[in-house]
């Protein structure tokens, strides 16, 4: 039995090296190639699949054009209703990202074309410095919508809260002490945001309530929610 059960985890892995093949084969050459792990939440969970659906795919390829570099991740099903589908693991978007775990392929599609388009010019208009790195509360996380019963955007990887902004020459600028202070720093944290407004589903500063005082929360529900 204990051959038996030796020779069934071999098949297993050989099984599974077969799916990824498959997925790079059909995908192109896919960026990355590190093959990042997934978060695994507390609650049990099986082995995930590569099998992307065909807008993720046709996702890959957008990032693919747009050099950006990212690994693919299996899709996976947790417990509660959460769940990592169709997400990847962001490696470039021309600057570092910290603490950015799986995200939905859209939703980094549309971050990186915010990073590019949109932090680094803005970070250049009025700070007169290029952007380094974007600090992230991470993407993400089993867990309701605070004060509520409902899933967050943040169970199904499809947001991502960013916290602040580092800059080539040492600045710091963060939203939770800029939002109302600094003119240069607040013109810039004005201008991210209402490009935010027009990229993502949500978005959610400050000025939404005293849990996002620190943050700014980006997802794809809604349909242009700006606060």
């Amino acid at each position: 039995m204990r051959i038996s059960n030796e020779v069934a985890r071999s098949m297993r892995g050989m099984i599974a090296l077969a799916a990824f093949s498959v997925l790079l084969s059909a995908c192109g050459a896919i960026p990355g190639g590190r093959g990042e792990q997934a978060q695994r939440p507390s609650s049990s969970a099986g082995l995930g699949v590569f099998d992307p659906s065909p807008s993720a795919r046709q996702c890959f390829s957008d990032l693919n054009k747009a050099n950006v570099r990212f690994s693919p991740l299996p899709n996976r099903q947790f417990g509660g209703g959460c769940s990592q589908i169709d997400s990847i693991k962001l490696l470039d978007v021309g600057a570092d990202v910290t603490n950015l775990g799986p995200v939905k392929c859209e939703l980094a599609g549309k971050f990186a074309a915010w990073t590019e388009y949109a932090v680094k010019r803005a970070a250049r208009q009025y700070l007169g410095s290029d952007l380094k790195r974007i600090e992230t509360m991470g993407s993400y996380s089993c867990r309701n919508i605070a004060g509520s019963g409902k899933l967050s955007e943040h169970a199904h990887a499809n947001a991502i809260d960013v916290s602040a902004f580092v800059l080539t020459d040492g600045r710091r600028i963060t939203v939770e002490n800029n939002w109302k202070s600094g003119r240069r720093e607040m013109q810039f944290l004005t201008a991210i945001h209402d490009s935010a407004c027009k990229r993502f589903g949500t978005v959610l500063s400050p000025n939404y309530n005293a849990a996002h005082r620190d943050h700014f929360h980006l997802d794809m529900s809604g349909n242009g929610y700006c606060r």
